[in-house]
């Protein structure tokens, strides 16, 4: 399932009253890896700051308090920018979505609450010519997972991590974007709604039913299979250890059946957001290591770190300390550059 989204151009961002690198990681990950294409932020909360203190991206980005007060900046499409936990739709942002449809704004939603089934959204975009894009919306005849990916000549590498939310897709277009300037042909595949937005395409992988997980993402590679790529490159999704989002992410190492695995990591994170003490490094690569074992065999080969709330000693202390832990190459690949990942890779290549 590919949603079409190259096209979103000139975006103004929604983050009202939510404007933290956590709440508006939606916003964040636009900003960073589609920036060029980003006019504006609406926050009445934060009109005229700078909001890279806030976000760690998007400095010069203008805030703006409505959608009136940003139509001189020329938006084409108003993009719900928070990624809240269970998706739902926050009520008081309903009418920024109707004066967006008003003015004749695409409207891209991430959100479990999909939009376009609301009809007075559906009405107005029909009137002004609007469309309402639901990234969340999987498609029809989802197959059960059959390790098929695993007969795939090209090969697959997974991002998994030690919590959700704790850098999975940006390791991946780091890592991407790197091994692309080295002459790769790498494919990003998004499973999450905000890589959906940024690559135009993938599957919203949290919103499958649990038994065919596996086989969304493995009928998403299948589909992709003859477009000549030398590396499959899968975003991960939660936590093998998190109570509540464990269940995505063994689909996804089963369903993307991986030829390697890159652990990704906070180090000032010691739980787990929503119960649970994160384990050792050590503990993670064994355990994911044998998750994989009798599907198809796959080593985590290096270690991602968001190291975006420390300084840069205490972010390089903390590379040294993962290297010494696990014996990967490690790196945060957004403050030191993904080097150190594209040269695991290259020994899978």
């Amino acid at each position: 399932m590919s949603h079409s989204g190259k096209g979103w151009e000139k975006m103004l961002i929604l983050t009202e009253g939510r404007t933290d690198r956590y709440d508006a990681k939606a916003a964040v990950g636009i900003i960073r890896y589609r920036g060029a294409e980003v006019v504006g932020l609406l926050d009445s909360e934060n009109v005229g700051k700078d909001i890279e203190p806030l976000l760690g991206v998007g400095k010069g980005v203008p805030v703006v308090a409505d959608v009136a007060s940003a139509l001189a900046l020329g938006p084409r499409t108003f993009v719900i920018g928070i990624a809240p936990r269970g998706g739902a739709f926050p009520a008081e942002w309903r009418r920024h979505v109707l004066d967006a449809l008003e003015a004749g704004l695409d409207v891209v939603s991430g959100l479990h609450d999909f939009l376009g089934d609301d009809a007075e959204f559906a009405e107005v975009a029909a009137r002004t010519g609007s469309s309402i894009f639901d990234l969340r919306r999987p498609r029809d005849g989802i197959p059960v997972g059959a390790n098929r990916a695993a007969e795939l000549s090209t090969p697959r590498l997974l991002t998994v991590g030690s919590d959700c939310n704790i850098g999975k897709m940006h390791a991946a277009l780091e890592l991407q974007g790197e091994l692309v300037r080295r002459g790769r042909d790498v494919d990003f595949v998004a499973t999450g709604q905000i890589g959906i937005m940024i690559s135009g395409r993938g599957v919203p992988i949290d919103h499958v039913l649990s038994d065919f997980v596996a086989g969304c993402v493995e009928q998403e590679l299948l589909d992709r299979a003859g477009e000549g790529h030398e590396l499959f490159i899968v975003e991960g999704q939660g936590a093998v250890t998190h109570p509540g989002f464990s269940a995505v992410t063994v689909g996804l190492i089963h369903g993307s059946a991986p030829d390697a695995m890159i652990l990704c990591h906070n180090p000032l994170r010691t739980e787990q957001r929503g119960g649970g003490a994160i384990p050792p490094l050590s503990e993670l690569v064994a355990l994911h290591e044998a998750l994989c074992r009798h599907v198809h065999g796959a080593k985590v080969i290096a270690v991602s770190l968001n190291c975006g709330e420390m300084d840069d000693a205490g972010a390089r202390a903390a590379v040294e300390l993962a290297q010494a832990e696990t014996g990967l190459p490690a790196t945060d690949p957004v403050r030191f550059g993904p080097a150190p990942l594209a040269d695991a890779v290259e020994g899978i290549l």
